[in-house]
C-alpha cells in the first residue's frame, strides 16, 4: 500500500511540473533575479555616489551631471534649470532656490532631475504651475523625500494632481525631517486630498502651511481641524480665500483655538467669517493661555456688531500680539465699542485698521486709547477718512504715549492741510503725512530704516518728512 501511494505522489509531481511547463510555454510572466554579485555591486555604487555628494559637488559638476542624466532619459535639458545652476551660489552643498515654476515636467523630465536633487539641498523648491503628470509628480516627491532636498516646497497651481501624487505628498509631509514649509494654493483640497493631508499632519514636522484658495469650506476644514487639534509642530496656518463661512467653518476654527496651543499665526483674510463667525473665534481665543499671537481677519464682512464680541474678549487675552481687522466696515461705532477694552488689554502690540470706514470721530477714540496705552507699538489707519481734526488728536496722544513705534496714515490732500502754524499739533504745514518713531524704542522692536531725507527732532520722538514710509508689511502684519 505504501509503495502504491509513493507512485501516486510521484505521478502527481510529474503532472504538476508538466502543467507549469505548459503555462510557461503559453507566455506566462515570471520573476527572475540577477546573480548576487550584481546586486552587491549595485549597492556599492549607490554608496559611492552618496559619498561623492557628501564631498560637495560644484554647481558646474552638477550641471554636467544633469545634462548627462537628460541624455540617458532622452529629454532635452531645461535651459532655465541650466541657467540657475550656472548662476547660483552653493554654500556647503546648499543653494537658495530651485525655481521650476511654469516648467512642464513629465515623468522623464522628473527622473532626469534626480541627479540635481541628490547632489544639492535647496532652501526653496518652486513647483508652481509645473503641469505635473501623475507618475512624474509622485516620483519627484519621492526623490525630494529620499534626499531631503528642501525646507520649503511650493506645489501650488497644479490642479491635475491625482491620487498617486497626493499619496506621495502625504508621505513626504509625514516622513521628512527637513521640510518645514509647504504651499498648496489654488488646488482643490477636498475628499481624498483633504483626508491624506490631514492624516499626514498628525505626525508631521511642518511649521508653516499655506492653503490659499483650496475650497476648504465644510467637511475638508473639519477634517483638517480634527488633525490639527493634536498637532504639536505647526506654528502658522494660512487659509485666505477659502469661502469659510460664519457658521460651521467658524465653529470648527473656534474649536481649533480651544484645543491647540502650538499654533501662533492664523490667517483667515478674504473669507466670510462675519460677525457671527467672529463670536465663535472669540470663544476659542478665551482659552488661549499660550499659542496664538497673530490673527489676521482682513476683508471678512465684519461690522460694528462684531466688535461687541471682541470687546468681551480683549481684556482676557494674554498672548495675542497682532490683530488685523482691515477692510471690514467697522466704522466709528465699532471703534468706540473696543476703545476701552483696548485700554485694558495687556498683550496687543500691532493693530491693523486699514480701510475700516473710520473718520475723525473714530480717530479721536483711537487717540484716547493711545494716550492710555502702555504696550501698543504699531497702528495702521491708512485708507480711512481721517481729516485734520483726527490727526490733531492723534498727534496730541503721541506726546503722551511712550510705546508706539509707527503710525501709518494717508497723505493729506493739499486743500485740507493745516494753514495755521501756531497750532503746535502737526508742526509745519508742508508735512502731508506724519509718522512718529520713538527714539526710546522698546528692546523687542528692532530699529527700522527711516528712509531718505533729513529728520526733524520733536518732543520725545522724531518726525520724518512727507515721503511715503512704511515700517511694517500691512499685508501680513508679521511680528518683527
Amino acid at each position: 500500500m505504501t509503495h502504491c501511494s509513493d507512485n501516486d505522489e510521484q505521478s502527481d509531481d510529474r503532472a504538476e511540473k508538466a502543467n507549469r511547463n505548459q503555462k510557461r510555454s503559453k507566455g506566462e510572466k515570471h520573476v527572475s533575479f540577477p546573480p548576487d554579485e550584481q546586486i552587491v555591486s549595485g549597492f556599492a555604487e549607490h554608496i559611492d555616489a552618496d559619498t561623492k555628494v557628501d564631498s560637495c559637488l560644484t554647481l558646474t559638476e552638477v550641471m554636467v551631471a544633469y545634462q548627462q542624466s537628460c541624455s540617458r532619459h532622452q529629454v532635452q535639458p531645461r535651459a532655465h534649470i541650466l541657467q540657475q545652476l550656472q548662476q547660483g551660489v552653493c554654500v556647503g552643498g546648499s543653494v537658495k532656490c530651485l525655481d521650476l515654476k511654469g516648467e512642464r515636467l513629465d515623468q522623464r523630465s522628473c527622473e532626469a532631475l534626480e541627479v540635481v536633487l541628490k547632489s544639492l539641498h535647496f532652501d526653496f523648491i518652486n513647483l508652481q504651475a509645473a503641469q505635473l503628470e501623475e507618475n512624474g509628480a509622485s516620483s519627484l516627491l519621492d526623490m525630494i523625500l529620499y534626499y531631503e532636498s528642501t525646507t520649503h516646497l511650493d506645489i501650488s497651481d497644479n490642479s491635475s494632481m491625482g491620487t498617486l501624487c497626493w499619496r506621495a505628498l502625504a508621505h513626504l509631509i509625514k516622513q521628512s525631517a527637513r521640510l518645514s514649509r509647504l504651499d498648496v494654493c489654488n488646488v482643490p483640497v477636498v475628499d481624498y486630498p483633504a483626508q491624506s493631508l490631514s492624516n499626514a499632519l498628525l505626525t508631521s514636522r511642518l511649521t508653516v502651511l499655506h492653503l490659499h484658495n483650496a475650497q476648504l469650506s465644510g467637511m475638508p476644514l473639519y477634517t483638517l481641524v480634527r488633525a490639527l487639534k493634536s498637532n504639536k509642530a505647526l506654528q502658522e496656518l494660512h487659509l485666505t480665500n477659502n469661502l469659510l463661512n460664519s457658521y460651521q467653518d467658524a465653529l470648527y476654527l473656534g474649536d481649533l483655538l480651544h484645543y491647540n496651543t502650538t499654533l501662533q499665526t492664523l490667517e483667515l483674510s478674504s473669507n466670510d467669517v462675519a460677525d457671527a463667525g467672529l463670536e465663535e473665534l472669540c470663544d476659542g481665543l478665551r482659552w488661549q493661555t499660550a499659542g496664538l499671537k497673530v490673527l489676521l481677519l482682513r476683508n471678512n464682512q465684519i461690522t460694528a456688531n462684531g466688535m461687541f464680541h471682541l470687546a468681551k474678549t480683549l481684556p482676557m487675552l494674554k498672548v495675542l500680539q497682532v490683530l488685523d481687522l482691515g477692510e471690514n466696515a467697522l466704522g466709528n461705532e465699532g471703534i468706540q465699542v473696543i476703545r476701552e477694552p483696548l485700554m485694558v488689554n495687556s498683550s496687543l502690540l500691532q493693530l491693523g485698521l486699514t480701510q475700516a470706514n473710520i473718520t475723525c470721530e473714530g480717530a479721536v477714540a483711537l487717540a484716547e486709547f493711545l494716550a492710555e496705552g502702555r504696550q501698543i507699538q504699531q497702528l495702521d489707519l491708512r485708507q480711512n477718512q481721517v481729516k485734520v481734526g483726527g490727526l490733531m488728536a492723534l498727534c496730541l496722544a503721541l506726546r503722551i504715549n511712550r510705546s508706539l513705534v509707527s503710525l501709518d496714515l494717508d497723505h493729506i490732500p493739499p486743500q485740507e492741510q493745516l494753514h495755521h502754524d501756531d497750532t503746535g499739533a502737526l508742526g509745519n504745514t508742508e508735512r502731508r503725512q506724519t509718522i512718529a518713531t520713538r527714539q526710546n524704542k522698546p528692546p523687542s522692536m528692532p530699529q527700522r530704516a527711516a528712509g531718505n531725507g533729513s529728520e526733524q527732532e520733536g518732543p520725545g520722538f522724531t518726525l520724518l518728512p512727507d515721503q511715503p514710509v512704511t515700517y511694517w508689511n500691512h499685508h501680513t502684519m508679521q511680528l518683527a
